[in-house]
């Protein structure tokens, strides 16, 4: 008999960085040319962000955000084990990783047997670290089982509602799943206990045309064209998927948890904080909209709101927040973190199976 049960987490990188380096991407914004220079000091910065800064750069305070993220991580990954899946869809984005010039799809399901991993292989030329909080060597692989008959199942009820979506059989990306994925499935497995639940992927494009242009974030924004390239799924599109996922599953002989991974506002994509640091005034609009299980803000935002909020990932979250609907499962917030120093709010959530 079909269950569902419904989480939403993150896949912050700076979760598998040491201390010291939780807040990269904070440095990479003060070391580069778009911030105005007068944000380059730290005087003149919210006095919570001066905190959080400190005399360390943040490092004091990354062990503190490092020890709350986890124990949210850690009660999701026991109620993942009492549940039981026979498999997980994971709802994550891609950043110029699996989809780059070549195709950039809305969504994508992915129906691989089994996916291999190299997380920490990151080319030399990257800002990121391959040092890790576990020590792990550089070239570790992590093996995860898919779940291909799921996927099927879910594209063939998905086609039949009216939405045909792509789907791959394997993986381009030479460093295996995209680190929305790849990320969420280490932070549940903080403990190195294994993960043996199948994992279903669920790509959906957050970024839209920013994503080539940004090359994933790794580079500035810029327009070579008066007309935009295509911009992300709107929310209401998401929605609406998330809907026909949720009704799909509950006619489905299995037990399934929807994982949404992201963080929420995020400070680099946040213009009207300079890029500093995050929206916190949406993030907690978003918030207590979650708490009371009322979404109906959600789907009727715009992708101009999400963007200028700098909440592009929160359409993994909203895909999630359809299906729920859906299920009549509402949700209750295991912890909610806000920072201005390590680049994004983080939100972790339960929806109980009905």
């Amino acid at each position: 008999m079909a269950a569902i049960l419904g989480l939403g987490t993150t896949h912050y990188p700076g979760l598998w960085m040491n201390d010291e380096d939780m807040s990269l991407i904070l440095k990479r914004t003060l070391n580069g040319k778009r911030l105005d220079p007068r944000l380059k000091d730290s005087s003149i910065w919210p006095d919570a962000m001066r905190q959080e800064w400190s005399d360390d750069d943040g490092t004091a305070a990354a062990g503190r955000h490092r020890v709350r993220c986890l124990a949210a991580l850690h009660e999701q990954r026991r109620l993942l084990d009492e549940f039981q899946p026979d498999f997980v869809v994971m709802f994550g984005d891609d950043q110029y990783e699996n989809f780059t010039e070549d195709i950039v799809p809305p969504f994508c399901v992915y129906l691989a047997d089994e996916m291999y991993s190299r997380p920490y292989d990151v080319p030399e030329t990257s800002t990121f670290p391959h040092i890790n909080y576990w020590g792990e060597p550089r070239d570790a692989v992590f093996r995860h089982a898919g779940h291909p008959e799921g996927g099927r199942y879910l594209l063939n009820r998905l086609n039949q509602a009216g939405m045909a979506l792509p789907y791959a059989y394997r993986l381009r990306y030479p460093r295996g799943l995209p680190h929305a994925f790849i990320n969420t499935l280490l932070y549940l497995d903080a403990e190195r206990r294994g993960f043996d639940h199948p994992v279903l992927p669920f790509h959906v494009n957050c970024y839209g045309g920013d994503l080539i242009r940004m090359h994933g974030g790794l580079m500035p924004p810029s327009e070579t064209s008066a007309e935009p390239d295509p911009s992300s799924p709107g929310p209401r599109q998401c929605f609406q998927l998330g809907r026909a996922v949720g009704a799909a599953l509950r006619d489905s002989p299995w037990r399934v948890a929807l994982v949404a991974s992201s963080s929420w506002s995020h400070a680099f994509l946040t213009p009207r904080h300079g890029w500093l640091y995050p929206d916190h005034d949406s993030d907690r609009a978003l918030l207590e909209q979650l708490q009371r299980g009322d979404f109906r803000h959600w789907h009727e935002l715009t992708t101009t709101q999400l963007e200028a909020a700098g909440q592009h990932a929160l359409l993994n979250w909203i895909v999630l927040a359809g299906a729920m609907t859906e299920l009549g499962q509402r949700p209750r917030i295991i912890d909610y973190i806000e920072t201005y120093v390590f680049n994004a709010n983080r939100c972790f959530a339960a929806f109980d199976p009905a």
